[in-house]
């Protein structure tokens, strides 16, 4: 079983909670991988250095400016603060971003109704490439980027590319996919961070969507776990980054998502 974590949401903007995180996740044995999203630190950044960020439908828009930071922040600074501490905690890791050894290939979005500029939607996942380093007990991390082969890099949803490699690799291994943030699980009241909805399946998922009770951006991220189970991954769950180790190896965290 190969354990692909994704971690994001507020915990990424908090160097405490982030730090306990990846201690645990050092701790986890066997093969894995860690796909982690850039937080709020990207618009700060940006705000530094006078680019706007616009967002749509809490989507980012990425114009050049903003791929550069991006690029900068997310496959430079966050990314190798995360591979540091884990060496730290005596994780070999290794920072990627998809363009790193060919592994997640994408092809920029098709303007629409929309124009996300240089956002990438994932083609191809370079399964051989990822299974030798696994192979050779190397910790891949990989930032929420990817590329093109016109040679441009792309901001990738990062729930998406965690979804895309438990994919890829599924034919290879049996995957688990846990989606780790800074709530514990799929909530029935978003006031109330005990409501923890224990199971989603197709069935409950769009009757609490027709209620209201699953909206903006939680939509996203269950598509990309329904989409994983049904694409060969064996589990996936979304729960707190303090619940990983359980979620891991008793199955009673968060919310278990099924078909």
């Amino acid at each position: 079983m190969v354990n692909i974590v994704k971690i994001g949401g507020n915990v990424i903007d908090n160097p405490e909670k982030l730090k306990s995180f990846l201690g645990e996740f050092s701790k986890i044995k066997g093969p894995k991988i860690l796909i982690h999203g850039g937080g709020k630190i990207a618009t700060k950044i940006a705000k530094d250095l006078g680019i706007e960020t616009k967002m749509v439908e809490g989507r980012r828009i990425t114009d050049e400016a903003m791929r550069d930071v991006v690029t900068m922040v997310y496959g430079g600074l966050v990314n190798k603060q995360i591979v540091a501490r884990l060496q730290a905690n005596h994780c070999n890791a290794i920072g990627l971003t998809g363009a790193d050894g060919k592994s997640i290939l994408a092809q920029k979005r098709p303007v629409k109704t929309i124009d996300y500029g240089f956002v990438g939607d994932i083609l191809e996942i370079n399964s051989s490439f990822i299974k030798s380093l696994l192979d050779a007990e190397i910790v891949p991390v990989f930032a929420p980027l990817t590329f093109d082969m016109n040679g441009d890099m792309l901001n990738t949803n990062a729930d998406t590319q965690a979804s895309a490699v438990a994919t890829g690799l599924s034919s290879l291994f049996p995957t688990n996919l846990v989606y780790c943030f800074e709530k514990k699980g799929v909530l029935s009241d978003p006031e109330n961070d005990d409501s923890v909805i224990r199971e989603l399946n197709p069935a409950n998922y769009e009757s609490f969507k027709s209620q209201g009770v699953i909206y903006e951006g939680m939509i996203p991220k269950l598509d990309n776990a329904f989409a994983a189970l049904r694409s060969g991954v064996s589990q996936v769950t979304i729960c707190h980054a303090d619940q990983l180790k359980m979620a891991l190896e008793t199955g009673n965290a968060g919310t278990k998502i099924t078909l």
